[in-house]
């Protein structure tokens, strides 16, 4: 059975950073990046307009576009940024419990370090439109524990899911990734 495995955490907590690192050395995962894929509709979209104030785009929206990806997945799926709220996580597993087993990777990250690490992105030009907008990046964080967090309650106990709690130091990616790999390896996600 093909594995799906979910990057969650919170802004600035390496999710991409994270993910990308793990397709440099397993080939097998198909990436599916949400906020990417969601950025990178039309400038005129209203999807992208709403995203770039901090608000979330609509369940039926997100999900409609991720259950063509994931469902034509010839392998391994690696979930970046999905899902952000309980009913995306129920919607997840209720559609794909039964097709993939499911891994549900949570990057925990204190806030103090999310937002430290949002400014370096902005400081060193590598921030997104929505970084440089302070108010965004409060609405973020806020939806973040009022939304995500939830979620990734309601997955640490949903039958048929495998949690993995990484704690996310203020150190170095190449340090956070070793902590991140032994984890994975430990638990059989990632090939020995």
């Amino acid at each position: 059975m093909n594995k799906l495995v979910l990057m969650m955490g919170g802004q600035g907590s390496g999710k991409g950073t994270m993910s990308k690192k793990l397709l440099e050395t397993n080939k097998n995962f198909t990436y599916i990046e949400t906020g990417a894929m969601l950025r990178a509709l039309p400038e005129n979209s209203p999807l992208r307009a709403m995203i770039a104030r901090g608000e979330m785009v609509p369940d039926s929206e997100v999900c409609k576009l991720l259950e063509s990806k994931i469902t034509s997945a010839p392998r391994d799926v690696l979930l970046d940024g999905f899902p952000r709220k309980l009913t995306q996580a129920q919607w997840l597993i209720n559609t794909f419990g039964d097709k993939f087993a499911t891994i549900a990777v949570y990057l925990n990250i204190p806030e103090t370090l999310m937002l430290k690490r949002i400014q370096n992105r902005i400081t060193e030009g590598a921030g997104r439109a929505d970084d440089a907008d302070s108010a965004a990046v409060r609405r973020r964080l806020d939806t973040f524990m009022h939304e995500t967090i939830p979620a990734i309650n309601w997955l640490r106990t949903a039958k048929n899911v495998k949690f993995l709690e990484i704690p996310i130091a203020d150190t170095t990616i190449d340090a956070n990734y070793a902590t991140l790999t032994n984890i994975l390896t430990a638990n059989n996600v990632l090939s020995r």
